[in-house]
């Protein structure tokens, strides 16, 4: 192993979920409600109607990243860059949480992912029948489209009593099985997402969520935080597998572990909230080993406010993290690279509630101000593998 990465080098790579920066130049390929993600923007249009304050990630280069993907200037973020910045391009077929974090690592998605479509029931026959066998029911609930927070209002006290899974997808490719935690059991519900993954892989579903829930009644209903991905595997070797291969540390934060398989990761890292992510993050910065590779997801910008359209509640979140970051950029080592990127956009300006397609900011910390302009998303993937002096990913070409 060569000795100046032994002396100290580590590299960070920090996906702020669905915080893209719009111009995606396929935008019109993608759609929310039935029209094209064309100018959606999820910074630019939280930025237009509240002034962001920023400092550490604009003085990366967020304000420059985002006049550069989509021409959008916004009061509160233009300080002239002091880190390496750029605006990564997406060619994987789909805007989802697997794709943009296996680009981001390497490997573009080879095929187009299955959705269900949006009837009732949304599930073939033989899927419905399968989960029926494994969970050892008569039936299933929901198999729709469903918001998993209303699906649960809508079928919770039904699930109790008759013990039967609620089964429900989105726009993503996904299928969602929420049960009571206590009623109908964490492991069976976990044992049942496990059992059914297969079969939905081979479908090109690309994952199966168990989405535990507790309470007992509407209005007491509530997810816990045993939510458990089971992912279809990468089709080739991620960074993570390439520098777990040649004896480095990987430490994977927050759902990374779920995305990815467990593939390629020597220690991972939950918590019940982004803050408690947060609190991994920081520490990690401080502790992480010479020539490990940290990888790390924060998922609350999606989750509790994109998909929700939460314009104030989003915004809130961008200023929290942008503290987060400073805190973690001040902790660094000398010879260490942090980049933060996103996976995909989420409006929560735009029409309907799925992810839109946009292009993402790529921000680094370690090697002085550098403009990279734009590149593809599989290039933070190479750069990262340039960084730690390991092979290269087989696609994408190192910016450093």
């Amino acid at each position: 192993m060569p000795e100046k990465t032994m002396a100290g080098k580590r590299a960070f790579v920090i996906v702020m979920d669905s915080v893209g920066i719009g111009g995606a130049p396929d935008a019109d390929r993608f759609f929310n409600d039935g029209r094209p993600d064309t100018g959606a923007n999820t910074v630019g249009h939280i930025a237009a109607r509240q002034r962001l304050n920023m400092p550490h990630l604009d003085r990366l280069g967020l304000g420059a990243a985002l006049r550069l993907a989509s021409g959008a200037e916004v009061d509160g973020l233009g300080t002239e860059p002091q880190g390496l910045w750029g605006a990564a391009t997406e060619i994987s077929p789909g805007k989802d949480t697997p794709s943009g974090h296996w680009e981001i690592a390497g490997v573009p998605v080879p095929w187009e992912w299955h959705c269900f479509p949006d009837t009732t029931p949304a599930f073939l026959p033989e899927v419905t029948e399968r989960i029926c066998e494994l969970a050892a029911t008569g039936g299933i609930l929901g198999n729709c489209h469903a918001s998993g927070t209303e699906v649960i209002e809508e079928y919770g006290e039904e699930h109790i009593r008759t013990g039967w899974p609620i089964c429900y997808t989105s726009v993503d490719s996904v299928l969602q099985i929420a049960a009571h935690e206590e009623r109908f059991g964490l492991n069976r519900l976990l044992a049942l997402c496990e059992g059914l993954a297969p079969m939905l892989h081979e479908m090109r579903v690309g994952r199966v969520i168990a989405r535990p829930f507790l309470g007992d009644k509407p209005g007491a209903f509530h997810r816990t935080p045993n939510r458990r991905d089971f992912a279809i595997a990468p089709p080739s070797d991620t960074m993570l597998d390439i520098a777990h291969a040649a004896g480095r540390v990987t430490h994977a934060i927050g759902k990374i572990g779920d995305i990815f398989s467990h593939r390629g990761i020597s220690h991972l890292w939950k918590g019940r909230s982004d803050a408690e992510l947060a609190d991994h993050l920081i520490r990690l910065a401080g502790q992480a080993e010479p020539g490990s590779l940290t990888f790390a997801n924060f998922v609350e910008f999606d989750s509790n406010f994109g998909h929700r359209r939460d314009v104030a509640g989003y915004a809130a979140q961008l200023e929290w993290f942008d503290t987060i970051a400073g805190q973690f950029l001040a902790a660094l080592r000398p010879g260490d690279l942090a980049i933060f990127t996103a996976d995909h956009g989420n409006d929560p300006s735009w029409r309907g509630t799925d992810h839109t397609r946009e292009r993402v900011a790529v921000l680094g910390h370690g090697l002085g101000a550098r403009a990279i302009g734009h590149v593809g998303f599989s290039d933070i993937g190479a750069s990262v593998m340039d960084h730690l002096d390991l092979p290269p990913t087989h696609h994408g070409r190192s910016f450093l």
